[in-house]
This record gives C-alpha cells, structure tokens and sequence, in this order.
C-alpha cells in the first residue's frame, strides 16, 4: 500500500478498521494520481463541508474514492465533478430493496435466480451512488430515485453523465462524471470520456 503521510495523520484518530479502510481508498486515488496527474501527486486530499474529498489548491481536478468489503476504487476527472462506487452484491436482497431501488425496472429481475438479482442490484446501486458522490449530495440526494434500467453500461442523470463498468471490472464499479461540451466533436457519446480514470484495487 503506498501511504502519504497527510494521509495517515488524518486517519491517526480513527478506529483500527476505519483507519485501514481509508488509507486502501487513499493509496488507491494516490496510486491513479501518480499515474494520470503526477505533478499532484504530493497534493493533500481533504473533504469539503459536505465530505466529498478534493485535492487541496486545485478545485478544477474532480475526485473520488470508494470502498467496500475490502476493496477501494478512485476516480480522477480534471476540468469535471466526478463521482464513484465499487459494491461487493448484498448476501440476499429482500423484494423491497429490490423495489425500492428499481422502482418501474423491479419486476424482470424479481424473476431471477437470488445470486444474479444481487448482482444487478448492485450494478444499479453503484450507478446510484456514484451520480449522488458526483452532485456532492451523498445519500441526502436519494440515491434510490434515480431511475436505472437494469443491464445498461451508460445514462444520463441530470447534468450528470454515468457509466457502469461492466466491460472492464468483474465487480460491480460505476462513476459519474459532468459533461463537458467538445464543440468540435460531431459526434456525442454516454461514454466515459478519455480524460476520466476510474480505478478499482
């Protein structure tokens, strides 16, 4: 794990499990940093008022971090509010998280084996998710309300773009990203665009 040392003094006062947690998230936004941006690599990660976390001294560079069972994924977007999620797929979802996060989309995968309706469901929280980190909103946005038909790699919410990465992550792993306008581009894709980074580790 590649530590930084802001990183750990931030995580000094955290229980054992939370420290551990957040310093997986941050090696694993470091790491991409180094990768796409290395002339911020030493810049400090620090949440704003509503948590969602920023590199210090440059606000025009769009982050997230997400974690779950052990695994951590990051998101680096320049010029661009980026969002991510990475969601090991609940045990056994009940019908009413099923509805409640599909609303209309519920009734097809009610249908399905137990182990394959948990993995959509998953598929489809991470999208939620990843629009409500981008709008800085967090679960106060209502992520269930956010209408994603199963299945699908690329939407829109609002101003927001979201992709699933379905083709490249065997765990369910979405983002969300602003759009930003090319207008020499003739033509216009959902796709994640080229100067987005979504890493999981």
């Amino acid at each position: 794990m590649e530590l930084h040392q802001d990183d750990l003094d931030q995580a000094a006062g955290f229980p054992p499990w939370r420290a551990a947690e957040f310093l997986a998230g941050r090696a694993t936004l470091r790491r991409l940093i180094r990768e796409v941006r290395p002339d911020l690599a030493d810049s400090a990660v620090r949440p704003d008022a509503r948590g969602r976390p920023g590199l210090v001294g440059h606000p025009d560079v769009g982050v997230s971090i997400s974690h779950d069972g052990g695994l951590s994924a990051a998101a680096l977007a320049p010029g661009r509010r980026v969002g991510v999620d990475v969601q090991l797929p609940p045990d056994e979802p009940s019908d009413g998280m099923l509805r409640r996060l599909l609303r209309e989309h519920a009734a097809p995968l009610e249908r399905l084996p137990a182990p394959e309706r948990a993995r959509e469901l998953a598929w489809v929280w991470t999208v939620q998710e990843s629009c409500v980190k981008a709008a800085g909103t967090g679960l106060a946005g209502r992520p269930w309300a956010i209408a994603v038909p199963p299945g699908r790699r690329y939407g829109r919410w609002g101003q927001y773009r979201w992709a699933s990465l379905r083709d490249t992550s065997p765990i369910p792993l979405s983002c969300a990203f602003t759009a930003r306008e090319d207008p020499d581009s003739r033509v216009r894709t959902d796709a994640p665009p080229a100067d987005l980074e979504c890493r999981r580790a």
